[in-house]
């Protein structure tokens, strides 16, 4: 259970208030961990990481804060990266996303403490920064953090950072990228080429090729992203991210064309897709594999992703942790080691 929080409220601009606030908390049993003030238009924002005492709710540490006359814009679950001063946090993300161009979205996620980063226009709810949509839903971004977000981007200048490269285990480049409708005739290639097995091992049924109307659903999941991976001008596999609805979860799957699989195409593949995970705030993964089919388990440790598995109702349950370890086999990193 949760004991961390990060909180941000208001205080009238009054000798002590600030003070006053710790007191109370301290009289609870909590500890202050982190302070921070952040510049807003006519005053400042405070925001502190609290250990809360036992017994003690968020709307405990809420109320501490009413009680000395401030105003609790939001407060959300908080875990020991929070502890960071903010600097080292930017200059950290700073990294992350030039030594990886692709991790960029994760990067901007850590530097705004957002919920999600995802590629594309911004909807309702959502705050446009470069070309990535970004939610908070705990508390709304300030002005001072949206210009340190967007410095990040300028400082990383990543060249689209969507599209991704990768070299095969037998030195073969491929290119990752989003699926887009244009792509319809290719992904129905893609799956033609495949085998019986192959496509069972997906799709859990006999089916020879996939019905027209799927195609479209394949390449624009209403609750997901599909990323192809293609090499000249052909597409020969697909992997989809598409939200369960069960929160912090998403259920993950490949198709990789017989001619293309045990070549590190499917690790290449997995490790885009966890990157992806790991900006839109999704903390598990989850697959549905034949018992028989070790595939996707093979190409998840490859990645340097974290793996359980168990047996649900006939299937292998695949339990992937994005964030993992490091990403030993990264796309850089598998591209680097081609090389040598």
């Amino acid at each position: 259970m949760t004991t961390t929080w990060r909180m941000r409220f208001e205080l009238s601009d009054s000798p002590g208030a600030l003070a006053r606030v710790t007191i109370r908390l301290a009289a609870a049993d909590c500890n202050v961990l982190a302070l921070h003030v952040i510049p807003v238009p006519g005053g400042v924002l405070d925001e502190i990481v609290v250990r809360a005492g036992e017994g003690v709710l968020p709307a405990d540490l809420v109320e501490a804060v009413r009680s000395e006359g401030g105003k609790c814009v939001g407060i959300t679950s908080a875990d020991v990266r929070d502890l960071v001063d903010e600097p080292t946090a930017v200059l950290r993300a700073a990294k992350t996303a030039l030594s990886d161009p692709s991790r960029t979205a994760e990067a901007l996620r850590q530097v705004l403490a957002a919920d999600s980063v995802t590629y594309g226009e911004a909807a309702e709810g959502q705050v446009q920064v470069g070309d990535m949509a970004v939610r908070r839903g705990w508390a709304r971004f300030t002005q001072v953090e949206l210009a340190r977000a967007q410095a990040l981007l300028d400082l990383v200048e990543a060249p689209a950072p969507a599209v991704r490269g990768m070299l095969s285990d037998d030195g073969v480049a491929l290119v990752l990228r989003p699926g887009a409708p244009s792509d319809e005739d290719a992904v129905a290639g893609l799956h033609t080429r495949c085998s019986m097995r192959t496509m069972f091992n997906r799709y859990h049924s006999g089916m020879r090729t996939v019905p027209r109307r799927w195609l479209h659903r394949l390449l624009n999941p209403p609750r997901g992203t599909t990323i192809l991976a293609q090499c000249a001008d052909q597409v020969v596999a697909l992997g989809q991210l598409i939200h369960t609805g069960t929160p912090d979860c998403a259920e993950v799957s490949l198709l990789v064309e017989d001619a293309w699989q045990r070549r590190g195409v499917g690790t290449a593949l997995l490790a885009a897709l966890a990157s992806d995970a790991r900006a839109a705030g999704y903390a598990e993964l989850v697959a549905w594999c034949l018992p028989s089919e070790t595939a996707l388990v093979r190409a998840a440790a490859r990645a340097g992703l974290d793996v359980t598995t168990r047996r649900e109702d006939g299937l292998l349950r695949v339990s992937i942790a994005p964030r993992g370890r490091a990403l030993k086999a990264s796309i850089a990193t598998v591209a680097a080691e081609k090389t040598r």
